[in-house]
């Protein structure tokens, strides 16, 4: 199954990131290695939040990486929330649902 971890940040998010950005990013290469972690980053103009995908049996993975995370630690984000993702097109879709013309 796939989920989608989001997050809120801090007004000055872009201020205040970078003194754990190196921390945060070790920490979603090493959910990348381990698997979990398929994909992941800031959402830009306005720059007030992120999305990040991952995958596995259970929402377990997403609630750990953000509970580890620097940026969640430190206040720089303000809210986070995982939701199940239904994927049913593409790829790597968990549900493949195709039509017959």
């Amino acid at each position: 199954m796939h989920y989608l971890l989001f997050y809120d940040v801090a007004p000055d998010y872009l201020e205040r990131r970078g003194q754990y950005r190196a921390e945060h990013l070790s920490v979603a290469w090493k959910a990348c290695a381990r698997g979990e972690l398929v994909v992941g980053g800031a959402l830009g103009d306005p720059a007030d939040g992120a999305v990040l995908l991952f995958q596995g049996e259970s929402p377990e993975s997403a609630e750990r990486f953000a509970a580890a995370d620097p940026y969640v630690r430190h206040g720089v984000v303000t809210r986070w929330r995982v939701r199940r993702w239904d994927t049913v097109v593409g790829d790597m879709a968990t549900t493949p649902v195709r039509v017959t013309p």
